[in-house]
């Protein structure tokens, strides 16, 4: 369902929840309950409650209401769910954590010429699942590698679904080094004080582990639902989502779905993704001249860039590296003001010239959590004053600093436009490779309402043609835009959600809109539902990609009363 102007333009002032229970538990009295469990954790739910109606007696009747056994309602319902999060958070904290380390180590990247469902670490990650699925008492089904399913049956025929996705981005393993100078493998969970450190461990495998044992303690606890819980792990969320429109194909999805891999407090309404490729013929070089002979941005397209980097080679390296050199202070100093903090290497070889440009990754949705490198690269090549023979790379580097230099958001192309819930039109060119014969250039668009994808296409197109053609360059342009998605602020799910988030966190709650782009777009009715905090950087798919033990802690708490409440829902809507 897609919003109408005048329900978007509400939902910036609209804080929807649940009605005030006078009798429901709040943040100060949960951290209460957690500071009394430190150091003498109840052994079992059954403990846990009776010690915590001995500490707040007003949750006397809710303990007996679930000793009753029977289907509970109202305040009740929600201090028990509530009371089970906490006591997963607090009985399960380890368990978790192991399971994130165990999920990270297997790299389910998706490698060119293996598809994604023959991918050996991939498989390896449905085995995983399917181990813990029925470690847990629940129902496991894999569907040909594409959806590993999982569900904790309800009394009744509904369902209501639950989306993560198991596959990451790639990493850059030169650009896993802490500030201190530790080398992480991304590959392998590392925690650094209250830091998990490794590529997946919020994006999304982070989500994948709390949600299990989210299920897992659910179960154990007897509490009756009256739905279904389906949980859908995704395998090609990071490369287009050909998973869920195969298992879409094959499988009726639920009519409503919760997704949790954007942020809190809810997302109703989410950019469309895009990915700008711009194609140059590869031209070799006289080695007379001193010409660009490679470079490097991310490995993504859909992740801002930690380094960038470039290698000269032929003609008189000497000067062009005096050049360089001469020229790095004064280049510096004058873009830092710009954007944000960089730094310039230049290594000298006997027949090259290496040159590193280091900024700030970010994930490719939010190009100002960063500081781009590629394009401060192309801005430092073509101020330094050296002649570059003209190539592919050369051309290239004339394309970045013509359209783009140093904005993000369309305005040097002149396709700039916002939406005043969604945000602004961003445009982040972030990678640059050789493949094919052809030198690629790929800028992540990010579309808000405003445009559709037929017309921004176009728009976009006819400024680079033009451009190529001033420029007397041959340029290919190959341009995918996905569209926006809104959803209908409104509904008992969405209050209830808010209210999860609100109570638990003592935070502002009220629906937002992400400048990412989920597999929420492909399902019925779904909205986002964590995992990232407001008013913290998102590491998803950043170099040293991390997940606070603290949100950890929230998702374990939050994601258990998720499932009571919403399990038990009279009616979505």
């Amino acid at each position: 369902m897609k919003l109408s102007l005048s329900v978007l333009s509400l939902g910036l002032a609209f804080a929807c929840s649940l009605p005030a229970a006078a009798q429901t538990l709040k943040k100060p009295e949960l951290d209460r309950l957690v500071a009394a469990q430190q150091g003498k954790p109840s052994p079992n739910f059954r403990a846990f409650l009776a010690q915590a109606a001995k500490a707040d007696p007003k949750l006397a009747r809710s303990v007996a209401a679930y000793g009753k056994k029977a289907p509970l309602q109202g305040d009740d319902l929600t201090n028990i769910a509530r009371l089970l999060g906490l006591y997963n958070r607090l009985h399960n904290h380890d368990a978790v954590i192991a399971s994130i380390d165990a999920m990270v180590a297997l790299p389910t990247v998706r490698i060119d010429k293996v598809p994604q469902h023959e991918s050996k670490a991939i498989v390896e990650f449905g085995q995983m699942v399917e181990k813990m699925s029925i470690d847990f008492g629940l129902q496991f089904r894999n569907v040909d590698n594409r959806i590993f399913e999982v569900k904790l049956p309800g009394r009744g025929s509904e369902e209501f679904g639950i989306l993560t996705h198991a596959d990451v981005v790639p990493a850059v393993l030169e650009e896993w080094v802490l500030d201190d100078g530790t080398r992480l493998d991304p590959f392998k969970m590392t925690r650094v004080g209250d830091m998990l450190y490794g590529r997946g461990t919020i994006d999304d495998k982070g989500s994948i582990a709390a949600v299990l044992y989210a299920m897992k303690t659910v179960r154990e606890s007897g509490l009756p639902l009256a739905r279904t819980i389906r949980l859908m792990i995704e395998t090609t969320e990071e490369t287009g989502g050909d998973a869920m429109k195969y298992y879409r194909d094959r499988t009726t999805l639920p009519d409503y779905n919760i997704v949790l891999d954007s942020k809190y407090p809810a997302v109703v309404a989410e950019k469309g993704s895009g990915g700008l490729r711009v194609l140059f013929p590869v031209q070799a070089a006289d080695g007379a001249q001193t010409a660009i002979t490679a470079m490097a941005g991310s490995a993504a397209a859909n992740a801002v860039p930690q380094t960038a980097t470039a290698t000269l080679k032929g003609g008189d390296l000497a000067q062009a590296a005096s050049r360089l050199e001469s020229a790095k202070a004064a280049f510096i100093q004058k873009y830092e003001t710009q954007g944000g903090k960089f730094g310039i290497d230049i290594a000298r070889a006997n027949d090259a010239i290496d040159i590193k440009v280091t900024g700030v990754s970010a994930h490719g949705s939010r190009p100002e959590e960063g500081v781009n490198p590629l394009p401060r690269l192309a801005l430092f090549l073509q101020e330094s004053g050296i002649t570059l023979a003209d190539n592919h790379y050369a051309k290239a580097i004339r394309y970045l600093n013509g359209l783009y230099a140093l904005d993000y958001l369309g305005e040097k192309m002149g396709v700039a436009y916002k939406d005043d819930f969604m945000g602004p039109l961003t445009m982040s060119p972030n990678l640059i490779r050789e493949k094919d014969g052809k030198l690629e250039v790929t800028a992540n668009v990010r579309m808000p309402r405003g445009n559709t994808p037929a017309e921004l296409t176009s728009s976009i197109n006819g400024k680079i043609k033009a451009w190529a053609a001033a420029n007397q360059v041959a340029v290919d342009i190959d341009y995918q835009q996905g569209d926006w998605m809104a959803r209908d602020p409104k509904g008992a799910w969405l209050s209830t959600l808010l209210n999860i988030y609100g109570d638990t966190t003592g935070l502002e709650a009220k629906p937002v809109p992400t400048a990412g782009s989920t597999t929420a777009k492909l399902m019925p009715n779904a909205i986002n539902f964590g995992p990232a905090m407001p008013g913290k950087k998102y590491t998803a798919h950043n170099a040293k990609e991390f997940k606070e033990v603290v949100d950890l802690d929230a998702d374990m708490q939050m994601f258990t009363e998720m499932l009571v409440r919403i399990g038990n829902l009279k009616t979505m809507q």
